[in-house]
């Protein structure tokens, strides 16, 4: 029998003993000038963060964009990603994809059945027929876009519908078609205010915390606020990708203190 998603995924966090999420985002324009920015390049740097991090590092997160940027070559790198990880860890695919029913299915058996990736992020403008088709397979996670961690962000989220802001109808959402126990959300660590009250109704839904580091989200309350019923993982991408000088020993090195942090607050 399949364990569910979200059982994995907690499984997985307390195995490493840590809530870390590395997204995997190489962008040619921010690496060192000695780096090798090829696609043969991207895809060895890529590698070695993943050779040099994966015994603490529970979750991977490729960005779709990063990749697809290179076109189908792109394409194909992601996959030799997914089989490089090799179940050593969980791999989330952010490409906020969401379309009619029809058009989810096919991406969900592309990105999750023959890709491989353990879950997705998706975006929930277009209704639960545009989610329910990622959501049949229990061992595969969906991550809605709940309250993203961008500056206007709350243009469209925050807007209220019958007095409650669109984010909290996305939970209630979440909450009602998580028949699967695979459901989680995506939720900005760069809205203090407004995770403390969205926790009170997610009831242990998972949650993919983006925004800490560059985006200046903060930590501290990300993981104690995230991690009251649910599973939170603490998404970091060019705060580690991009560490000092951007080489392998401080991007290691960042990695680490990202994850002492974690612990020290679990």
């Amino acid at each position: 029998m399949k364990l569910a998603f979200n059982k994995r995924l907690r499984q997985i966090c307390s195995k490493k003993s840590n809530l870390l999420c590395i997204g995997l985002d190489p962008d040619p324009d921010k690496m060192p000038v000695r780096q090798d920015k090829s696609i043969l390049g991207v895809e060895s740097f890529i590698k070695d963060v993943i050779a040099s991090t994966i015994d603490i590092c529970p979750v991977y997160k490729p960005n779709f964009a990063f990749y697809e940027r290179f076109g189908s070559k792109g394409y194909a790198m992601l996959e030799k990603i997914v089989d490089f990880i090799n179940g050593r860890a969980l791999v989330i695919a952010d490409a906020k994809r969401g379309d009619i029913g029809n058009s989810s299915k096919q991406y969900a058996i592309a990105i999750l059945n023959k890709m491989g990736c353990d879950a997705i992020t998706v975006s929930p403008y277009m209704g639960r027929d545009s989610i329910l088709p990622f959501t049949s397979d229990s061992s595969k996670g969906v991550f809605i876009l709940g309250l993203t961690s961008n500056t206007s962000a709350l243009e469209f989220q925050g807007l209220s519908a019958n007095g409650v802001p669109i984010y909290e109808k996305v939970c209630e959402l979440a909450l009602e078609i998580n028949k699967n126990n695979n459901i989680g959300l995506v939720i900005g660590a760069t809205h203090n205010n407004e995770i403390k009250k969205i926790r009170t109704k997610t009831q242990g839904l998972s949650w993919l915390i983006p925004g800490i580091g560059n985006q200046g989200g903060d930590l501290d309350n990300a993981v104690k606020v995230s991690n009251h019923n649910g599973i939170g993982i603490i998404n970091v991408s060019r705060s580690i990708l991009y560490a000092g000088s951007g080489s392998l020993n401080d991007i290691i090195d960042s990695a680490h203190k990202y994850t002492k942090k974690i612990r020290d607050l679990m």
